[in-house]
């Protein structure tokens, strides 16, 4: 309760300063089929540009608490760690074999909350292609959970002359995907797949109504 009531706060008092920073346009894939508003229990996943992004898509999604797997270095800087940790934030050691965050991201979604992950797991580094290779942890979860995936595409236009853009994407639906005839290896590859090329879909989506726009000015 009280991470709703902290993130409500921080949404409430942060609104105004958060509109001049990114000025944020959101587009829609098919705006009919999935728009801001999100019901019960789904995954939120999205390309990583910045450490920014997370605080770009608590506004998107601003009537959900948004609860995002975040890697450990943020935690261990202060105040920042403290104000992740009440935001709600699920802390990932990427160095280490230990996955108690999992059973954390599985019981937020069974209880039908809002889950963010960035499956890239850090930021690109300079001359890196984009995307990085999507590690499995949000295909696993959406399999286990049976959960919805909804893909988000940032262009990381943040703190610039040029505005923040966003481009929601219709629903991934892991069942739809799932084989009964292969290992849960196999199914988790085959969902993390599809994830990606529809991130890249998205990219390529708002690349053309970007340059359309260019056009019409």
């Amino acid at each position: 309760m009280w991470i709703r009531l902290f993130n409500a706060f921080v949404k409430i008092t942060g609104f105004i300063p958060q509109f001049f920073c990114f000025r944020t346009k959101i587009h829609y894939e098919d705006k009919k089929i999935q728009g801001r508003r999100v019901k019960g229990g789904a995954i939120v996943v999205s390309n990583h540009t910045s450490v920014f992004d997370y605080a770009v898509f608590i506004f998107v999604f601003f009537t959900r608490t948004l609860r995002t797997v975040m890697a450990e270095v943020l935690f261990e800087k202060q105040p920042l760690g403290t104000f992740l940790k009440m935001m709600g934030g699920i802390r990932v050691d990427r160095e280490s074999n230990e996955y108690g965050f999992m059973g954390k991201c599985e019981k937020i979604l069974s209880r039908g909350g809002l889950l963010c992950v960035f499956p890239e797991g850090r930021l690109p580094k300079k001359g890196e292609e984009r995307p990085l290779p999507f590690k499995p942890g949000a295909a696993y979860l959406s399999m286990v959970t049976g959960v919805v995936v909804i893909p988000v595409y940032t262009n990381g236009s943040y703190f610039t002359k040029k505005r923040a853009e966003v481009i929601i994407g219709t629903p991934v639906y892991p069942s739809e995907l799932i084989d009964n005839n292969k290992t849960d290896k196999e199914n988790v590859t085959a969902i993390n797949d599809a994830l990606r090329e529809k991130l890249l879909y998205l990219e390529k989506t708002l690349e053309k109504r970007q340059s359309k726009k260019e056009q019409t000015v």
